[in-house]
């Protein structure tokens, strides 16, 4: 097993190209790979409920299995379980699954499961471009994902930009990502971006089964707001655009009273609930950092 770190960020369509261009990443090599990854699961949605993900990748020739373990994510970062391993050479059943490799895990999440009732329930399908990042002891890979998720007929857009720490403290990925995120010039566009906390496969799950009904929660944060933003993004539903305008007035509120200098924080949330108001993708990936920077 090995714990993955990452920090991911939701980009605007503009944003990839936008990405390409910055100066940091011109002049640093960079490699394409097309992969193509297929989600399995119960019936009744078992290792979703207990909060795990089970997928087959196709990597050229290549075939990886891996079951992930679900981690509370902070403003995009998270950090998560991972079991990896090629099936290139296993013995797999009849919809491509090593049932066998799975049982050596011996993972709390599949002790009591018939394993022979996984079945393919949702695909990922992407390009991913990736850089390799290495300054002031860390060693970050820069990754660029553009593809497609599909559950049966329905199918959501995949563009987004994930730094996965390798070597180093997580605060370094914060750091980077602030670089990508400045304009390069005075002249330049900054990079349209915001913290994503929903992974592809809780995505797909939501398009598979339906998102569930907005609540209000007894208490607001950065990360209650852009879990209402993920949700607003991808179903389109106006209760969830309505919950993230709530929330960001109740968080303009609460840091107005306790602020006793100026705050950061302030200006980049009311900039994001102005944009919500409009109905538009708050896409200030410098605002999204201000307010990471100081959450307590």
């Amino acid at each position: 097993m090995s714990d993955e770190i990452e920090l991911k960020l939701a980009l605007s369509p503009e944003g990839p190209a936008r990405l390409i261009d910055h100066p940091l990443l011109r002049k640093m090599a960079s490699r394409t790979v097309s992969l193509g990854n297929q989600y399995y699961d119960t019936a009744e949605a078992i290792l979703q409920s207990r909060r795990v993900a089970l997928r087959v990748r196709r990597q050229g020739a290549q075939r990886l299995q891996t079951l992930k373990s679900a981690a509370e994510s902070r403003g995009g970062l998270s950090s998560r379980g991972e079991w990896e391993w090629s099936i290139d050479e296993a013995e797999c059943n009849a919809v491509g699954l090593d049932v066998n490799g799975l049982r050596a895990l011996e993972h709390p999440a599949l002790a009591d499961l018939d394993l022979a009732t996984l079945r393919p329930v949702f695909t990922t399908d992407f390009e991913r471009r990736l850089w390799r990042y290495q300054a002031e002891g860390s060693d970050i890979e820069i990754a660029l994902d553009q593809g497609t998720i599909h559950a049966g007929d329905a199918s959501l857009p995949i563009c987004e930009l994930e730094l996965e720490l390798k070597r180093g403290r997580p605060e370094q990925l914060w750091e980077l990502a602030q670089a990508l995120c400045e304009p390069s010039t005075p002249e330049a566009t900054p990079l349209p971006a915001r913290p994503a906390n929903h992974s592809k496969a809780s995505r797909a799950a939501c398009l598979g089964s339906g998102w569930p009904e907005p609540s209000s929660p007894r208490e607001v944060s950065v990360d209650t707001l852009i879990d209402a933003i993920d949700n607003w993004q991808d179903s389109q539903h106006a209760a969830w655009l309505a919950s993230a305008e709530a929330q960001c007035e109740r968080l303009v509120r609460q840091w107005r009273e306790v602020a006793r200098r100026h705050d950061d924080r302030i200006p980049a949330i009311e900039r994001i609930h102005t944009a919500l108001n409009q109905g538009v993708v708050p896409w200030g990936g410098q605002d999204w950092l201000a307010l990471r920077r100081q959450d307590p």
